[in-house]
């Protein structure tokens, strides 16, 4: 469902505004996360266990997923809405590759972060594209 452009942008160390259904009266909100896009072209990304977000995944799975090119760019950017599965395997490795993709890991404190996203146990959230929209300039 991508397009190269979109893949060149994907393929970027840039922030996913990940979007799920809310609870009760609240609106969404959208939260910054990591993410990769897989060999079958969905996009994985990663959570702590026990994160609000697992449990609205679990109880409606679906999402929209939205990245940008920063400021100073021309305007680019792809949105994506799909089912969700959750997988308790591969979660830590992708959280490693990721802090990898977007942090200095020789920092002390980033590999601290990363060994307690470990300890604490790292779910693989997966959104499978079933309608992809975007635009650049």
């Amino acid at each position: 469902m991508f397009r190269d452009e979109d893949l060149d942008l994907l393929a970027r160390p840039l922030y996913a505004f990940l979007t799920v259904a809310p609870r009760g009266d609240r609106w969404p909100a959208p939260r910054p996360v990591w993410f990769e896009v897989t060999g079958d072209g969905d996009l994985q990304l990663f959570s702590v266990r026990g994160a609000p977000k697992l449990d609205r995944l679990r109880e409606q799975p679906r999402a929209s997923v939205v990245v940008a090119a920063p400021p100073g760019e021309p305007e680019h950017w792809v949105s994506v809405e799909g089912s969700v599965t959750l997988h308790e395997e591969g979660g830590a490795e992708l959280a490693a590759r990721l802090a990898a993709r977007y942090w200095d890991m020789s920092d002390p404190n980033s590999q601290k972060f990363l060994d307690e996203w470990r300890a604490g146990g790292v779910v693989r959230i997966v959104v499978h594209p079933e309608r992809v929209n975007r635009f650049s300039s």
